[in-house]
């Protein structure tokens, strides 16, 4: 499947090396708003992404209109703090969107995972509360057609 340059689909579950169909929603806290499952399950609150350091990417998408800033943690950060291994990222979204993103994508200067868009929160109503862009505008290896 190809994806574009900014996933906006409410995302809430990353899958490393794991079936999609071999996991349930273990995260059941309502302060959780990323699930990781590598080996094991990772719940993640806004503040654990915090912590992980932030990341700000001003780029267009397809899905709003003009340029925004995007803060968020580097996805190679996150998948470095889940001590992650594999050639595939699952992103899943609570309404069961998902993709597949090659974890070649996760380098320095690569995608984030914003949970920011212009310095607020994403809302659940508002496509939120986390989408993983890529920066489209300033990096021309990100304007592929798979990308």
């Amino acid at each position: 499947m190809r994806f574009k340059h900014s996933l906006w689909a409410l995302l809430t579950t990353l899958t490393l090396n794991v079936p999609v169909s071999a996991h349930a929603m273990e995260c059941s806290s309502d302060d959780h708003i990323l699930q990781a499952t590598t080996t094991k399950v990772t719940c993640f609150t806004l503040q654990d992404l915090k912590v992980l350091g932030a990341t700000e990417i001003e780029t267009s998408t397809l899905w709003t209109d003009g340029v925004h800033q995007f803060t968020g943690v580097l996805l190679s950060d996150l998948l470095q703090h889940l001590d992650a291994e594999g050639n595939t990222i699952q992103a899943t979204a609570i309404n069961d969107y998902s993709i597949t993103i090659p974890a070649s994508d996760a380098v320095d200067g690569g995608p984030i995972v914003a949970y920011l868009m212009n310095g607020e929160t994403m809302s659940r109503r508002d496509k939120g509360p986390l989408w993983v862009v890529y920066p489209f505008d300033s990096d021309a290896k990100f304007r592929t057609e798979t990308i």
